[in-house]
């Protein structure tokens, strides 16, 4: 882990310089209310974002949980319950958005003390890591839709396409860890 952050202790000191480069680059005349209004915004975009994903991946999802169904009912076999936890699967991707959420809010309150700029800062993580989150969920239920088909096939292979699921999952995992990182950073300067 500490070889991870260390690797990415560069980017942090880049996405800095880029943020007091913005700042530098705003006027200074933006009012602290409309400041603190852009933050909320962009605060709302990484759960809506992130919201619209599941949404889309759980739909999927569930469709193919209830034509699984179905083709079971159809052919006299049972119904497995595991097709639940597939269709449910995107909806941690919203969890995420709403802690990003959070931490960017937590910027809000500090805005009075921060340079004019630095709601682009929080408008750019809350927006580009809402959207990843997202993309993330739509696919994660896109990939659980094939694991409802193939499990209620054959009964077979439960584990390993869990373990598939959680490695789409794994890519909003990262979006969130690095958001957490880089908030961090920009609410200590």
């Amino acid at each position: 882990m500490s070889l991870l952050l260390n690797s990415l202790t560069p980017v942090l000191a880049q996405a800095a310089d880029a943020a007091q480069t913005a700042a530098a680059a705003v006027p200074q005349d933006i009012p602290f209310f409309d400041q603190k209004a852009l933050i909320y915004a962009a605060a709302f975009t990484s759960i809506g974002f992130a919201a619209i994903g599941s949404a889309y991946g759980c739909g999927s999802a569930s469709c193919a949980a209830m034509g699984a169904w179905k083709k079971c009912y159809a052919q006299n076999k049972p119904a497995p319950f595991q097709l639940l936890i597939f269709a449910g699967a995107p909806l941690s991707q919203t969890i995420y958005g709403m802690i990003v959420m959070f931490i960017v809010m937590g910027g809000a309150a500090n805005v009075a003390a921060a340079t004019a700029g630095q709601w682009i800062a929080y408008s750019l993580v809350g927006v580009l890591a809402g959207i990843a989150m997202g993309v993330s969920a739509l696919w994660q239920g896109i990939s659980a839709a094939a694991a409802c088909d193939a499990f209620a096939e054959t009964g077979k292979g439960f584990a390993n396409q869990l373990m598939a699921l959680g490695i789409v999952e794994t890519v909003a995992i990262f979006v969130l860890a690095f958001s957490i990182v880089l908030l961090s950073a920009l609410g200590a300067a």
